[in-house]
């Protein structure tokens, strides 16, 4: 693949990025006593009981959540959008099991008409391709964003330099880009999935609320690190030339407030109760959608995250820098659903957290224009704790 930039900026990437993750983690390492889950999640909280604030939001929805009503909050905000004619909803769909169900249920459970929007992966992974043309397939309209390749390139190689993640430009673009369409195509209402703060560990400002607004977006999702802190890194370096400043469009960040109007997102989650397993059955049986063949590296699960060759050093990441792999985060979600127990979680995590996605690794670097000798120096760079089960 092309080179990404020339060799003198190679020369000064290499030797000026560091750590500019903005996160820190506690010196003492507390596991939740009801989940898997450590303290060492970003804004993650815990009780007076060792209870983390993921589990105790799964209690409340579980106890304290008015289904019913919710139900009916649902079909009043959807009869407001709803029209004789074209597209009432965007959803944001990648083909995997969770939008692939909201789109499904919004169109032949409520009888709406949705817009679905697919902000494309950077590599996309043979099942997770397969996914979304069956996706596609099973009836839905949906138009697909693939932004500026080489731009992109550069964006994904220096979010890991310099944040430890590859993945912060599709954030961007996954957050971003579906309000962009709903202004073009003049639909005001976009429904996501779930609400990851509360149900994973996160921010709790909003666990009783339908949608964040739009002015907690940065504090949530980038956390100070937007697309604009990571081009001007860019700039900085040399990386980010003229004609890449030509190509960043809009898709990276949110549309003018001014544009948006009455445009709002809000969760479905909120309004029906969140079940990923269940989700996946729902999708396998409704949209054609198919695990992969073999588990994901890193965890025991073949039905979640699988579009993205880039997902595995993603989730690895998260496991140099907070002790936290993608298996404790299946293991952590799926005992709090109820699908397995605590025991057999931490077992699981014993056997498969922190194992090195090698799957696809050779086509991951050449994307980000790095050999193994320079991975590695990132990985030190970013390695702070890991957690035994």
């Amino acid at each position: 693949m092309t080179p990404l930039w020339s060799s003198e900026v190679e020369v000064r990437i290499r030797s000026e990025a560091k750590s500019l993750d903005p996160q820190t983690v506690p010196d003492h390492i507390q596991m939740c006593k009801r989940c898997v889950i450590t303290n060492q999640r970003p804004r993650i909280t815990f009780d007076v009981d060792g209870i983390c604030s993921a589990c105790r939001y799964a209690e409340a929805q579980a106890k304290d959540v008015d289904w019913n009503q919710r139900e009916h909050q649902l079909r009043l905000l959807l009869d407001q959008h709803r029209r004789e004619r074209g597209y009432d909803v965007i959803v944001p769909c990648s083909g995997g099991k969770d939008s692939s169900m909201v789109a499904h249920k919004l169109k032949h459970e409520y009888g709406m008409t949705p817009l679905c929007v697919t902000w494309a992966p950077f590599l996309y992974t043979d099942v997770g391709r397969e996914n979304f043309d069956a996706f596609v397939q099973s009836g839905f309209d949906v138009v697909v964003c693939h932004p500026s390749g080489i731009l992109h390139r550069k964006l994904a190689r220096l979010s890991l330099e310099y944040y430890g993640d590859p993945f912060q430009p599709f954030v961007y673009g996954q957050l971003a880009w579906p309000m962009h369409v709903a202004v073009q195509y003049d639909i005001p209402l976009v429904m996501y999935g779930e609400n990851g703060e509360a149900a994973y560990g996160g921010d709790t400002a909003a666990n009783d609320k339908p949608c964040w607004g739009f002015g907690d977006w940065d504090r949530v999702y980038t956390k100070g690190a937007d697309v604009d802190a990571l081009i001007e890194i860019g700039r900085s370096l040399g990386a980010i030339d003229e004609a890449d400043m030509r190509a960043i469009t809009g898709f990276y960040r949110l549309p003018e407030p001014r544009l948006m109007g009455d445009t709002t997102f809000n969760w479905f989650g909120f309004y029906q109760r969140w079940r990923p397993m269940e989700n996946f059955y729902y999708a396998e049986e409704n949209t054609g959608f198919e695990v992969h063949d073999e588990r994901s590296e890193g965890t025991y699960t073949k039905f979640a995250s699988l579009d993205d060759k880039l997902d595995g050093l993603h989730h690895w990441f998260g496991f140099l820098k907070f002790g936290i792999g993608r298996c404790t985060s299946d293991g952590a979600q799926q005992v709090r659903a109820g699908d397995i127990d605590r025991g057999e979680a931490l077992a699981l995590i014993a056997r498969y957290d922190g194992e090195v996605p090698t799957r696809y690794m050779p086509e991951v670097l050449d994307y980000l224009s790095m050999d193994e000798v320079h991975l590695q120096k990132v990985v030190n760079r970013f390695t702070r704790c890991s957690v035994s089960a």
